[in-house]
């Protein structure tokens, strides 16, 4: 016979085993809730390491192809046959590499005025042409005169020495060595970033030469040297005939500037921009020196 208090005992144990299935189905569900998501951040992990792998090696991918675009460029600078070769007056190659598409400009360096051996005048016309005011131009040649120089005697034109430097604030003054990167123009008194940005490309310290080539001069540097740049960039334009010379690396001093621009299918660009010397470098299967190398890549 069943009593009371055995009823009651019955009920309290079938309670008992319900709240402890209701706890283990409720901690079964947390730890499902838990590796759901340890296993989606891991996914997520996995995901982003993906992608981001993808666009490190694109962009390897974009630079190898800059770089052999130049390496390409100095196979063809010194092309023996005149239809194949590029010569380097900064007229734009095209070129197929993979499924990189690659642009190259090649300049000798001989086209361009090196700013330790041109003078006040051809400096002051070059400033003129790419944009400054004839005062600007003629201070400015006269600051690159003083700061190559050796002496502490400012131009006639003005220049700038130590005391100008100094009175303008500047925790320099002028050099008074010769230029050793065409980026030093970037400290000179009253130069601006706009004017240098649009110099940059047409001055050099690796020619030596007083005068550019016109050969491989640029419009700018045609034109500040008192030469009529149309007919001269329109020759360079015209396809060379058969039995026609091209200038080779002996022409000039066999350093190149060189822009190898390689854009891949998915929209990926990268540039290299290098100046070069050709010839033995000192290392194994290298045939130029590099005295100059920028190279990176672009947003899509």
């Amino acid at each position: 016979m069943t009593g009371p208090a055995q009823s009651a005992r019955r009920r309290a144990g079938a309670s008992s085993a319900s709240s402890a299935g209701g706890a283990a189905l409720l901690i079964v569900l947390w730890l499902i809730a838990l590796l759901t998501a340890v296993i989606g951040g891991f996914a997520l992990t996995a995901r982003v390491e993906h992608m981001q792998g993808r666009v490190l090696s694109r962009g390897v991918a974009a630079d190898e192809a800059a770089r052999a675009g130049l390496e390409y460029a100095m196979t063809r600078v010194v092309e023996l046959n005149p239809q194949r070769q590029w010569p380097p007056n900064g007229s734009e190659q095209a070129w197929a590499f993979g499924d990189a598409e690659v642009t190259v400009k090649i300049v000798d360096e001989t086209g361009k005025v090196d700013l330790n051996a041109a003078d006040t005048v051809l400096l002051t016309e070059l400033m003129r042409v790419v944009g400054a005011e004839p005062e600007q131009a003629r201070r400015l040649a006269s600051a690159i005169a003083d700061w190559r120089d050796p002496d502490i005697l400012s131009q006639p034109e003005g220049g700038a020495e130590d005391a100008q430097y100094a009175a303008a604030g500047l925790p320099y003054g002028a050099k008074d060595a010769p230029f050793e990167s065409v980026a030093e123009l970037e400290l000179l008194l009253g130069m601006t970033p706009n004017l240098y940005k649009r110099l940059a490309p047409h001055m050099t310290v690796y020619s030596g030469q007083p005068r550019p080539s016109q050969e491989y001069a640029s419009g700018e540097v045609l034109q500040a040297m008192g030469v009529d740049p149309a007919p001269v960039l329109e020759q360079r334009r015209q396809p060379r005939l058969p039995g026609e010379s091209g200038a080779l690396v002996g022409a000039g001093t066999g350093t190149y500037s060189i822009e190898s621009r390689a854009r891949l299918r998915d929209g990926r660009i990268a540039v290299l921009r290098a100046v070069v010397r050709a010839g033995n470098s000192g290392v194994p299967g290298s045939a130029y020196t590099p005295l100059r190398w920028e190279q990176g890549a672009l947003p899509r």
